[in-house]
C-alpha cells in the first residue's frame, strides 16, 4: 500500500498531540518520510499532510509561471504562507498545534481522511458533513 486510503478519528491527548493512524503511519515509513509538509487546504476546512516531495512539486509548478504573475503569487501566498513543516514524535504522534487548530476548528478529536497522495485533518462532524454532501452530489450527478 503506497497511497493513503480511509479514515480514522482519534482523540487528542492531554498534551495536545494524537496518534497518526497506522495504516498512514505505514505508508510515511515506507516513503521515508522523516518530515510532513502541512498546508491549509484551498477548498475545504482541513490541513492536508504529505512529505516534503508535494512542496517540491508545488514549486516546479510555480517555477513554470510568471514570478511576477497573480496566479504564481496566489500560490505562493497559499502553499509557503499557509504551509509549514511538521515531525511526528516517536510513537507516531503528531501536536496539534494552533495552525491546524485555527484553520479547521478542531478541539478534542480529529478525523484523518486519506487523499491518495497526502492525507487531511479535519474536525470530525464538519469532515461527516463534507462527505455526506459529495457522496449526494455525485449521486445526483450519476
Amino acid at each position: 500500500m503506497n497511497r493513503f486510503l480511509s479514515n480514522a478519528t482519534n482523540r487528542i491527548d492531554a498534551k495536545g498531540r494524537v496518534s497518526v493512524p497506522s495504516m498512514f503511519r505505514a505508508v510515511l515509513a515506507r516513503a521515508a518520510v522523516e518530515e510532513l509538509y502541512a498546508w491549509q487546504d484551498f477548498v475545504f476546512p482541513a490541513v492536508s499532510m504529505a512529505g516534503p516531495e508535494v512542496l517540491d512539486r508545488f514549486e516546479r509548478m510555480m517555477g513554470a509561471q510568471d514570478p511576477f504573475s497573480a496566479e504564481a503569487n496566489e500560490m505562493s501566498l497559499l502553499i509557503h504562507g499557509g504551509g509549514v513543516f511538521m515531525k511526528l514524535d516517536g510513537e507516531g504522534r503528531l501536536l496539534v498545534t494552533d495552525f491546524i487548530r485555527d484553520f479547521t476548528g478542531i478541539t478534542d478529536k480529529v478525523t484523518f481522511a486519506g487523499r491518495g497522495d497526502h492525507f487531511q485533518l479535519w474536525e470530525p462532524a464538519a469532515f461527516e458533513e463534507m462527505q455526506s454532501r459529495a457522496r449526494k452530489e455525485r449521486t445526483a450527478r450519476t
